[in-house]
């Protein structure tokens, strides 16, 4: 932003906050928190501002912040009228906040101060040029809300996007995990059967090879001793 444009925003800064928040050598600002204060041209415990919306739970407490000062001080300086407006009349509405005058009072004294300056007796173009800079930065805000928005569904929601699918990831895994424990279960359920098996079935084929080879034995017993009776009787 122009040198102009940022010295213009610390006027307007100083029009509606006391106590300026000082910019480092960059142009920001000194303190990243500006103080709280009573607004400029305000008595304690008469003109106060309304007071500020309660924050939704969990909400950050906004605080003015000089880039943003910056950045409407180029939204009203496009939205500037030719001449004397509601600005300069806020000006010498600030400068007369020191004199212990009620706030009826230094409205008055600032609207004869004004009327000198502006050659116009109608307090309602003061109204009309407020509301011009309030339309302005009403419009702004749209603008501003609608690219939170949409920084919102960009950064946010492709981390969501992000989010759901590693919990999908790992829904599918941990049913993955249960498959494979019901798979070892029965594997071990298995193994602690088959040792049995093993010994039976090891024991029946032993038996088995045994009855195998006494059954054996006892024909070729037989044919030997049939060989060996030929030989000793047959001749």
């Amino acid at each position: 932003m122009a040198e102009t444009e940022k010295s213009f925003g610390d006027k307007l800064l100083g029009f509606f906050i006391k106590d300026v928040p000082e910019r480092g050598p960059a142009g920001a600002p000194a303190s990243a928190t500006p103080p709280a204060s009573v607004p400029a041209g305000m008595q304690p415990g008469t003109n106060t501002l309304p007071p500020m919306p309660s924050p939704a739970a969990g909400s950050p407490t906004g605080a003015v912040d000089t880039k943003f000062v910056d950045h409407f001080a180029g939204v009203l300086s496009k939205a500037n009228l030719q001449g004397p407006d509601y600005f300069e009349f806020r000006e010498i509405l600030r400068n007369l906040a020191n004199l212990g005058l009620t706030e009826e009072k230094q409205f008055q004294a600032a609207w004869a101060s004004f009327k000198a300056m502006a050659g116009t007796g109608d307090p309602g173009t003061l109204a009309t040029a407020a509301n011009q800079y309030l339309a302005a930065l009403s419009t702004d805000r749209e603008a501003f809300l609608k690219s939170v928005e949409a920084a919102v569904q960009e950064r946010v929601g492709g981390l969501q996007t992000e989010q759901k699918k590693l919990q999908a990831d790992n829904d599918a895994i941990a049913k993955q995990i249960a498959e494979l424990q019901q798979r070892v279960n029965a594997n071990n359920d298995r193994l602690g059967k088959i040792g049995g098996e093993i010994d039976e079935q090891s024991a029946k084929i032993n038996q088995n090879r045994a009855n195998f080879e006494t059954t054996y034995a006892s024909f070729t017993d037989q044919i030997k001793a049939d060989i060996s009776k030929i030989t000793a009787y047959l001749k």
